[in-house]
């Protein structure tokens, strides 16, 4: 069940909804650093680098690809950060307008690019 006070606040603003969770220190904390650590402005768990370290050798992948963003992802939507992991055809597409929910958000452009991958290898 959503608290009181979002339901409150329906209607009136996503930053209002959300104003008594940002107030606690706990998960505003944990945010803000994953957002720093994405960012590479702070360390991550040092638990977790040499997993991280596999993680960014992975293999050349090498099936016909296409990639998508969104204007949401700001710099990185343009795809350059792992462009050279892919050695088959390779597009990579940018939504506007949208999150991170491209099957939800961009149904048509999603299906369209679905069914244009199948065909590059054909």
């Amino acid at each position: 069940m959503m608290s009181p006070n979002i339901l409150r606040s329906a209607g009136r603003g996503f930053t209002t909804g959300l104003l008594p969770v940002c107030q606690q220190p706990g998960p505003l904390s944990i945010v803000i650093h994953n957002y720093r650590w994405r960012l590479s402005l702070a360390k991550g768990e040092p638990q977790y680098d040499p997993l991280e370290q596999k993680l960014s050798e992975g293999p050349i992948i090498t099936v016909p690809t296409i990639t998508i963003a969104s204007d949401f992802d700001g710099p990185a939507a343009d795809g350059k950060a792992y462009a050279t992991k892919f050695s088959g055809k390779y597009s990579h597409r940018i939504f506007r307008g949208i999150g991170h929910n491209v099957p939800q958000e961009a149904p048509e452009a999603f299906a369209k690019a679905v069914v244009d991958v199948a065909g590059y290898s054909g």
